[in-house]
């Protein structure tokens, strides 16, 4: 249950020494700050008094002490609110990331907190909420595309979906293209170009079963129709590749490389057939392959 104004107004007014929540003493230097047990119980209206003061008292610590550690994370604890306020905005785009939401969202609240300045004469809550919801945005932009596109699409995407929706509402049909550009005053190839860049908003599974087939009671996923790859396919890329080397040997090199792995001669048949020892056909087979090899990691 919140406090009081009270119950508020009596934690104001308690300038003891404080102790920290692990015991130790806060110091002198938050003497005016009060010991809040469970910032969960103070009211909204009770944490924004307590905010300014919080506030007041951050800027003139020094950081890293234990007297700031305090300070600011109490700030942090009493305007949680202000987080789930600015969550709940998103609600209908979270689905069960709403706890992820909140924490992005409590990172633009510790953003405001250290950046605040009590000169401005601005709220600090006026001063946070843009600061935390910039922050879920930012989140939503980096997270929820399956593909990434650039900014400029991701916002073209949402422009595309208002424009839609107010011309399909006074043209009782789907706006076409040049409709679209007309309205939001953009090159139809924009327009395109923002149509194909929302396909990379979501992704289907390719397990997803798809419709019906022809027998009323059977279902393929994309996964059972899909190609695999072909593993002749890289002996075909190979061979393209050797070609052209095997056309710069002489002709000797070329009958030796055709008998021994064309016509699966041994050494010894080749050397017989060409005249010369079977050491000698295995060390210009041996050159012939390191010359094809090495011609072969070029071209790749």
């Amino acid at each position: 249950m919140a406090t009081t104004t009270e119950q508020t107004d009596g934690i104001l007014g308690d300038a003891r020494t404080l102790s920290g929540r692990d015991g130790a003493p806060l110091g002198a230097g938050t003497a005016e700050l009060p010991w809040i047990e469970d910032t969960g119980k103070v009211a909204p209206k009770d944490a924004r008094a307590l905010s300014k003061m919080f506030l007041d008292q951050l800027q003139t610590l020094e950081e890293g002490t234990h007297e700031y550690q305090y300070a600011r994370n109490t700030l942090i604890e009493m305007n949680l609110s202000l987080v789930r306020y600015a969550a709940s905005r998103f609600r209908n785009r979270g689905g069960d990331d709403t706890e992820d939401i909140i924490q992005v969202g409590t990172i633009g609240l510790i953003k405001a907190i250290d950046r605040f300045d009590l000169s401005r004469e601005v709220e600090f809550a006026t001063f946070a909420v843009p600061y935390i919801v910039g922050e879920i945005k930012r989140f939503f932009r980096d997270t929820t595309w399956a593909v990434h596109v650039p900014r400029r699409l991701q916002e073209l995407r949402v422009d595309l979906a208002k424009a839609k929706e107010a011309l399909s509402a006074r043209l009782d049909r789907d706006p076409t293209v040049a409709e679209l550009a007309a309205h939001l005053d953009l090159s139809e190839e924009e327009i395109i170009e923002g149509l194909v860049a929302a396909n990379g908003y979501s992704a289907g599974s390719i397990d997803t079963p798809s419709a019906e087939t022809d027998s009323g009671n059977e279902q393929r996923s994309l996964a059972d129709v899909i190609g695999e790859a072909d593993p002749g396919m890289e002996t075909v890329e190979n061979l393209h590749t050797l070609a052209p080397l095997l056309e710069q040997l002489d002709e000797r090199e070329r009958r030796i490389v055709q008998m021994r792995f064309g016509e699966e001669m041994t050494q010894a048949q080749i050397g017989a057939e060409l005249g010369v020892s079977q050491m000698h056909v295995s060390r210009l087979l041996a050159r012939i392959v390191k010359r094809l090899r090495a011609g072969m990691s070029v071209e790749a």
